[in-house]
């Protein structure tokens, strides 16, 4: 086969953005000098548990503590009794999320916290407490939960229908509706209508280091937190909320982090390890087991999606309907939302109707998992595509070609496209030798699919400090899972002419900075390095005044220049950064620049796969043959890291589309919660993953960034359900894809 290296299609070059620097932290990581979450080890420090629920719905009658405190080696024990009254329902389910107060509503549930001198004292603790409960019968998905058939999770709950409280006690949290044109004469006008349901089952993020926190409350009442999350500043507020605390109460430090997705943002047992350190005058820590991970922490939502898409006889696509009902886990807040508003985002359609229901059910409340909610969504939209293409025998890229989105377009939800990349997406996909390549193979198919994630913005903070060897100290608050200390490291170099290797990042604790936003939203690259940027513009103005002190001229006379200052009026007046570095101490001082901002110019990503599977049509098993990655990343700073960025996501998407489910048997129980049962892809199971970066820049950024982080892990379960019905004839509708739903359908098709 010919497979191709990795591609960037650049259209800007710049000197130090764009280039593929060795990576600032990789030194200390491979050598184990990286400090993680559970690396931490406070004097005196003791070890936390918690007791969990094992029903996935139930009344709590009564809790026992007291054989537990007379364990020798316990130190403290807490309750929900043990935070303050919830005044209101959001601060109600925040706390009730961490322990459990009159209800449990999932396996895993936490209800009670124990700190103990030794591990296994804790663990024998928790033996000895004693929960009475009463069984409920559990609700496990959103199209049950959503009917007057199932149980009521919670009393307080009203549906939110377009910010108004719906009488009636239901498990409906919210609701949703986006549309534009006129839908139903569309659908009477179109020459050929599509109408499917899909089901994905719930998937976890599958990062390999668990949950973690250590805690101390000292003696002045402040409290000091070490924790893996990708939003230290996000856990300082919500920790602050669950036990009516002043923020400036709390210091978090954000250790380095074995992976999280989107999944380490939520509040868990960050309340429990300080009420437990109050308690008991020691820092707690606590580091959850991977069942306790599986089951006690936000997976995505599992969902139910009903598509239905009308085109003419040409192709040209002239309404979309969706319906969408995804798992909010126990607590409302599912990315239903988010599904809506990038399910049919990648095309230019002027009729369409999006519908969706936020549902509370008997799991995990859910958490972001990259591009939350989009996979789910763009799954039904693709297979419809890639249907309506093969029905007419148009060819699929040509299809979506002809309805593409452009600059212009608005989409269902309001919003009309900047300058976007996706017709250019879809052109280098269509020139790709990948796609003009033969299949000749038996049991072989060829899929494609496309999709759209908005990214975010927010606000970020970053200082830089000049050192006398001309190198600079840069810090900022977002922690890095994905290579941003070196994005966000070259984007100050750029700005000063320097080296990437005379950049010295690190990401600091709450204490240190001004509020940052957190590493989620595919933001970091884009709004920290803006505001590293500001910083770094900040130095270079300081710099030139102090240039311009020292040669007695007007600052608006000096420029840098590829890492140069020089005066515009007298060439033989020059000093590089390095040399003007080491006088700032005798002539006025040291300088250090900041930045801050809340930048609005966010430039949504697309991304768009080309796979080839084979099919074992004995066994149902789909094995992944070859696989290329395509991505408009605006302007690509690291295209090392923005390669991992495509070849990760679409790693996962493969796993989601294959492999990867909750499996709860008719009691909510989960039965999967290890890495041995929950099967998720490993290098053995994959071809290697070839990438093209297209580089559409973004309007909004100095230097066109878009984030990379998200969209590529939304086309693979479609891509590879195309792939299936090339090689097959059979369209499978849910998620996953695994070799007993594949045989099913073989053997019904046959």
């Amino acid at each position: 086969m010919d497979f191709q290296e990795n591609t960037v299609l650049a259209n800007v070059s710049f000197d130090v953005v764009g280039s593929r620097p060795v990576r600032h932290d990789g030194s200390d990581k491979v050598t184990g000098l990286a400090r993680y979450g559970a690396d931490i080890y406070p004097t005196n420090y003791i070890h936390g548990k918690v007791l969990r629920s094992p029903y996935a719905h139930a009344k709590i009658i009564s809790i026992d503590i007291s054989e537990a405190e007379k364990l020798d080696g316990v130190i403290s024990i807490v309750t929900h009794d043990d935070f303050p009254e919830s005044k209101t329902k959001d601060l109600k389910y925040l706390r009730e999320n961490s322990l459990a107060k009159d209800k449990v509503l999932y396996v895993g549930h936490a209800i009670v916290g124990v700190a103990a001198n030794s591990l296994h004292i804790a663990e024998e603790a928790l033996e000895l407490i004693k929960v009475e409960y009463e069984i409920i019968d559990p609700v496990m998905t959103a199209p049950f939960g959503s009917t007057d058939e199932s149980s009521i999770l919670h009393d307080d709950l009203r549906t939110d229908l377009f910010g108004e409280q719906k009488d009636g006690l239901t498990n409906i949290a919210s609701r949703f509706k986006h549309e534009i044109g006129d839908i139903q004469k569309a659908f009477d006008e179109s020459e050929i209508i599509i109408e499917k349901e899909f089901n994905t089952a719930t998937v976890h993020q599958g990062y390999i280091e668990p949950m973690n926190v250590t805690a101390h409350w000292n003696n002045d009442s402040r409290v000091h937190i070490w924790i893996s999350t990708q939003g230290p500043f996000q856990i300082r507020e919500e920790t602050a909320r669950a036990l009516d605390m002043r923020t400036s109460q709390i210091k978090v430090t954000p250790m380095e982090i074995g992976g999280g997705f989107g999944g380490k943002f939520p509040l868990y047992q960050e309340p429990v390890a300080v009420l437990l350190s109050q308690k008991s005058g020691k820092p707690v820590k606590i580091i959850m087991t991977r069942k306790e991970v599986f089951e006690g922490t936000g997976p995505t939502s599992g969902s139910y999606v009903k598509c239905k898409i009308g085109a003419t006889k040409e192709g040209k696509i002239i309404a979309a309907e969706g319906y969408l009902a995804y798992e909010a886990g126990a607590y409302p807040g599912s990315p239903v939302e988010a599904g809506g508003k990038c399910m049919f985002a990648c095309y230019d359609i002027p009729n369409v109707l999006v519908e969706g229901i936020d549902v509370v059910v008997n799991k995990p409340k859910t958490a972001a998992y990259r591009a939350p909610g989009a996979t789910n969504s763009t799954l039904a939209t693709e297979t419809i595509i890639d249907e309506i293409a093969k029905k007419l025998s148009l060819d699929p890229i040509e299809l979506r070609l002809m309805n593409a989105s452009k600059e212009g377009t608005r989409r269902a939800d309001g919003p009309k496209f900047p300058k976007i990349g996706c017709i250019e997406l879809l052109e280098a996909m269509k020139n790709h030798p990948h796609w003009n390549s033969p299949i000749e193979e038996k049991n072989m198919g060829r899929g494609i699919a496309i999709g759209f994630w908005f990214n975010g913005g927010g606000p970020s903070n970053c200082s830089i400090g000049v050192n006398q060897d001309g190198t600079i100290n840069l810090v900022e608050g977002s922690p890095d899972i994905g290579g941003s200390r070196a994005s966000i490291a070259m984007q100050a170099a750029e700005v000063l002419g320097l080296n990437a290797k005379d950049v010295y990042p690190s990401v600091t604790h709450t204490d240190n900075l001004g509020y940052s936003g957190g590493t989620g939203g595919s933001r970091v690259t884009f709004a920290t390095g803006w505001a590293a940027i500001e910083a770094a513009r900040d130095v270079k103005q300081q710099m030139i005044a102090r240039a311009a002190k020292i040669w007695g001229i007007e600052e608006e006379d000096i420029e840098l220049k590829d890492g140069v200052f020089v005066s515009n009026s007298d060439s033989e007046l020059q000093l590089s950064f390095k040399e003007l570095a080491s006088m700032l101490i005798d002539t006025g001082g040291p300088i250090t620049g900041k930045g801050s901002i809340s930048p609005t110019g966010v430039g949504g990503s697309f991304a768009g796969n080309i796979v080839d599977i084979k099919l074992d049509d004995e066994t149902g098993k789909i094995d992944i043959v070859r696989f290329t990655a395509f991505q408009d990343a605006g302007k690509a700073i690291h295209p090392s890291y923005v390669e991992g960025q495509m070849q990760g996501g679409s790693v996962q998407g493969i796993g989601w589309a294959l492999n990867e489910e909750y499996f709860y048997d008719d009691n909510g129980d989960l039965k999967n919660s290890t890495f041995l049962d929950y099967r998720m892809p490993t290098s053995l199971d994959l071809p290697m993953i070839d990438t093209v970066i297209i580089e559409v820049a973004n309007p909004g950024h100095p230097y066109g960034v878009r984030g990379v982080g998200e969209a590529n892990i939304i086309p693979p379960p479609a891509a590879i359900a195309n792939a299936l019905h090339d090689a097959s004839g059979i369209r499978i509708n849910e998620l996953p894809m695994s070799p007993v739903t594949v045989m099913g359908n073989l053997l019904n098709n046959s």
